[in-house]
């Protein structure tokens, strides 16, 4: 491969992985709306939580439009049009949804609001479908994982810096002292947002990402024969109730500080942004055994890896205007994910049932403690929320063959649980039934159900002697 080719393909990878920050960017900033638009509309929790329902369902009914049309067609959509195309057609859409922005935020238009986000998401659902077989085809098969952990670092880097700078752009950067909110500054970080989107359409239309990958005819395997594999309908189940928890128990984080430690809108940024820093601690964590290199630069990585990706968290803050000397006492949370990932060994079984059994810790100490503790415990969460995701992915298409694209894609489609489980729990926060701190208790059962599906889909695979590794990954 020459220089320039090489050059080529660096930059066609580098605005690839843009929309991976746009994903993460978007999902982490919906945390700031929903205390935001409760305050200004005097809504429930429950009726806040529409704000997560919509962006994370729309990721299902595109996916479903998506597969409904390829099967009409009898020919993947994306091996039609291009990929570059699809990526530009997704970006598009999104774009457009931020333009709901502007009449949502004049009239304070809850339905408007939420309407945006939903086109946002159906962007962001055929750009999934895209993007991330794309990162893993662009170059040596034998590290397209890496790639894409690389793709979903910068995933995290979105999720870290988002709610700092809509909660900068709407309370005018005064962490420490009142704010008034300005539903209309709501607007700015939205419209850049879409802007971006646009450039990113042309970039890419115009890129040298490939147009086509693998096989233009609909993978083979029905729904209904891969839905008879029993890792993979419960396998659906466990990426929805996944996504569930870690979206759930951030965006009803707000208001469980505001009821509880009386923290206003304009001072929640920080801790809504290190609830989604500690995926990516957990993930650059875990990468560190991805990369080939000696097994003692493994260890040192895995140690100096997570406080790096911390002091990221720390960085955009202080630039921000917060005090981040607080947060000091986490990285003791950071040093016992640490300790966690040793002895899980990236093993996919036992990786799941550790960190399904860390969560559930977490979430009791937040449920039965108060102050500053109950915060960190649920934004732990996060740490060992931070590698599920390819853990259940792994373990719902080990084996499978011919149905492997089939049964991605049902699994892509239950991240709707992120919707969901965030409209359960903000149901169950209201004051006539379990209060916001109980209502925690949801993320219990969910973290339930994952470890039993490691046990069960463990021994599932033991049994037929299917072997199966880490693959990392985001969504």
């Amino acid at each position: 491969m020459t220089q320039s080719s090489t050059s080529r393909n660096g930059m066609a990878f580098v605005s690839l992985v843009s929309v991976f920050f746009f994903w993460g960017f978007v999902a982490a900033s919906n945390d700031i709306l929903i205390p935001v638009f409760k305050s200004a509309l005097q809504m429930e929790q429950w009726q806040s939580q529409m704000i997560s329902f919509a962006f994370y369902v729309a990721y299902t009914v595109g996916s479903l439009a998506y597969f409904g049309i390829s099967a009409l067609m009898k020919r993947d959509i994306l091996n039609r049009i291009g990929y570059r195309n699809g990526l530009a057609l997704g970006l598009v859409i999104s774009a457009l949804g931020t333009l709901l922005f502007i009449p949502a935020s004049n009239s304070a238009s809850f339905g408007l609001l939420i309407s945006g986000l939903f086109i946002v998401g159906l962007g962001f659902s055929l750009q999934q479908i895209a993007a991330n077989p794309l990162a893993i085809n662009m170059g040596d098969p034998s590290k397209g994982n890496m790639r894409l952990s690389l793709a979903g670092g910068i995933n995290n880097v979105g999720t870290t810096i988002g709610p700092v700078i809509v909660a900068f752009a709407i309370f005018g950067g005064l962490p420490d002292s009142a704010a008034d909110m300005n539903l209309t500054a709501v607007q700015i970080p939205y419209l850049v947002l879409g802007a971006a989107f646009i450039i990113a359409a042309l970039f890419i239309r115009f890129s040298s990402v490939p147009d086509h990958i693998g096989d233009k005819q609909m993978p083979s395997g029905g729904f209904s024969q891969t839905l008879r594999y029993p890792q993979v309908w419960m396998g659906m189940i466990a990426i929805f109730v996944y996504v569930g928890v870690e979206v759930s128990t951030a965006s009803n984080l707000p208001e469980f500080m505001r009821q509880k430690l009386h923290v206003e809108e304009h001072q929640i940024a920080p801790y809504v942004s290190l609830f989604w820093a500690s995926l990516m601690i957990g993930r650059w964590t875990s990468a560190a055994g991805a990369f080939d290199l000696p097994e003692s630069t493994k260890n040192r990585l895995s140690i100096l890896l997570p406080f790096v990706a911390f002091a990221i968290f720390a960085l955009v803050n202080t630039i921000a205007g917060h005090e981040i000397s607080q947060f000091y006492p986490y990285l003791f949370l950071v040093i016992l994910l640490a300790v966690a990932d040793a002895i899980s060994q990236g093993h996919p079984v036992r990786q799941l049932l550790l960190y399904s059994f860390l969560g559930i810790a977490c979430l009791l100490v937040g449920i039965f403690s108060s102050g500053m503790v109950s915060v960190f415990a649920f934004i732990a969460v996060g740490l060992f929320c931070s590698t599920l995701w390819p853990c259940i992915f792994t373990l719902g298409i080990a084996g499978l063959g011919e149905k492997t694209n089939t049964a991605s894609s049902l699994l892509i489609m239950m991240i709707m649980g992120g919707g969901f489980v965030s409209l359960f729990q903000g149901w169950l926060a209201g004051d006539g039934l379990l209060g916001i701190q109980y209502s925690y208790f949801a993320g219990v059962v969910c973290f339930l159900y994952l470890a039993f599906y490691a046990w069960k889909v463990g021994a599932i695979h033991k049994k037929h002697h299917v072997l199966v590794e880490t693959a990392e990954g985001d969504h």
